[in-house]
């Protein structure tokens, strides 16, 4: 029978990579949320930092949600971080026992040792990952119980840190949401200090909130499966049971917008090169959004319909791995590459992880809000690619195509509508259905629809009609796959260029 992991099990293996005396480390760190994306990529590079010895702290996490924390105490807060994926061209695998949590606190139960936390000078850091969800505005007073929602709890956590401190000066912390809304660090303050005006806060409290306290925005990219289908193999392989292991890809980023001050605090980021602090993290946004989303965008639809279910399918189709490889490397790459510096490695990185085989990433959850993706996304480069090189970018006018008749209904049921692939029925979950469902109906010629769509302007951020030769080649490319078939059209001769 296995043993649990635990910290005596752990400190018995001379292999493990956990000394005892990160045991011994001070609580440096507030951690709201227990989740994997946490788990798998904040924790993850605190851990590595103080196995190098250059942190040299702790986290104590605040669960938020209903249930015990009896899983973490069992195992003494350690657990398994698996990385599996392809980097650089090769598989890696790598199992990992991450040290760097403390203790976790169950928010409502123990909501008094929560705020006697942050009563340590050593613990500088809030970190918090509660689903964009959790920075939303709530009306509620602050009192003697946990606030329900997130901005409330960390109100009267920095309410507890200045009353202890008596509102000194260099008591504040560095704030640091993971949750991913643009602008999330700026939009969280804003709560927090709407929500200290509704609470009849003292002027000088709201003062220090204002001054002494940093509020990054931060931008984070890792897929973190969790736990994975295979757990009592990987077990029998480990040499231990573990309840809280989790599987993650390679990749990893972490980009906060700083000073010298955040890298002070958060010196840990030293320890590796992807956590990034820097003045703007607008590339670091730009360059995912484009590269890595507008790519999925850009190519599931076509990928979908021709039979294709999971993105690691994709990267195993001839086709596909060429259609990916065009679209990020020739067409949306040199739209970016001037003012997103790391680019071209990203680039590289997300053809990598998209090659992942221990990832399966749907590609019909992909295509939720296709149509809206495609404008957020898309447009711009369309329109970027256009004005840099007069020409157009075929890869992507021929996803535009796909998505169309992705969006055609076969039938709609309750004001909902379903395509069909071949035999098979699939949803169509985008807001915007309706919209093509009637120009599908209306119009009984590519060239119509096609001309419409583009000319839209509840669709697009701008009118796709006005760049030359476009919606000629969406027409193309739409009418191709109607009489042909995805199949049979994407292998015809002059698309295999």
């Amino acid at each position: 029978m296995l043993q649990i992991l635990n910290k005596e099990f752990i400190l018995n293996q001379p292999d493990s990579g956990v000394d005892e005396k990160i045991f011994r480390f001070p609580e440096k760190i507030l951690q709201f949320g227990t989740g994997v994306l946490l788990r798998g990529l904040v924790d993850y590079l605190v851990d590595n930092a103080n196995k190098q010895g250059v942190f040299e702290g702790r986290i104590v996490v605040v669960k938020s949600t209903d249930g015990d924390t009896a899983e973490f105490t069992a195992q003494d807060n350690l657990y398994t971080t698996h990385i599996t994926g392809i980097t650089q061209g090769e598989l890696m695998d790598q199992v990992v026992i991450n040290a760097s949590v403390s203790r976790v606190l169950q928010s409502n139960a123990e909501w008094r040792e929560v705020l006697r936390a942050v009563h340590q000078p050593a613990l500088q850091t809030i970190i918090s990952n509660t689903t964009e969800v959790g920075i939303q505005y709530v009306a509620e007073k602050i009192g003697e119980t946990a606030p329900a929602s997130f901005p409330g709890k960390l109100l009267a956590v920095l309410k507890e840190r200045y009353d202890f401190f008596g509102g000194r000066a260099s008591t504040g912390f560095v704030i640091v949401p993971t949750e991913l809304v643009v602008d999330n660090g700026r939009l969280l303050k804003e709560i927090v200090l709407k929500l200290a005006v509704y609470n009849d806060m003292p002027a000088a409290f709201m003062q220090w909130i204002e001054n002494d306290n940093q509020f990054c925005n931060s931008l984070v990219d890792r897929i973190v499966p969790g736990k994975p289908r295979n757990l009592a193999e990987l077990e029998q392989q480990a040499g231990y049971t573990d309840k809280l292991w989790i599987d993650v890809e390679p990749f990893l980023l972490w980009a906060i917008e700083g000073d010298a001050h955040t890298r002070a605090v958060l010196s840990f980021y030293a320890a590796d090169d992807r956590m990034l602090i820097a003045p703007s993290i607008t590339p670091f946004r730009e360059q995912k959004l484009r590269i890595l989303n507008g790519s999925h965008t850009a190519a599931v639809p076509l990928a979908f319909l021709s039979g294709l279910n999971t993105v690691y399918e994709c990267m195993q189709d001839d086709y596909m791995r060429h259609f990916f490889r065009e679209v990020i490397l020739h067409e949306i790459l040199p739209t970016i590459a001037a003012s997103c510096p790391q680019a071209a490695s990203f680039a590289q990185d997300v053809l990598d992880r998209f090659a992942n085989p221990f990832i399966a990433h749907k590609l019909i959850s992909i295509t939720f809000q296709e149509s809206s993706k495609m404008n957020a996304r898309n447009v711009r480069t369309l329109t970027r690619y256009f004005e840099r090189f007069k020409t157009l970018p075929e890869y992507m006018c021929l996803g535009f195509a796909a998505m169309l008749l992705f969006l055609r209904p076969a039938r709609e049921e309750n004001g909902k509508y379903f395509g069909l692939r071949g035999t098979e029925e699939y949803a169509i979950t985008d807001d915007n259905a309706a919209i093509f469902a009637g120009y599908w109906e209306q119009f009984t010629t590519a060239a119509k629809l096609v001309k419409q769509v583009c000319a839209d302007e509840r669709l697009w951020e701008s009118d796709l009609a006005t760049i030359p030769g476009f919606a000629a080649a969406v027409t193309a490319h739409l009418e191709g796959l109607l009489q042909h078939g995805v199949q049979q059209y994407v292998h015809l001769p002059q698309q295999k260029n």
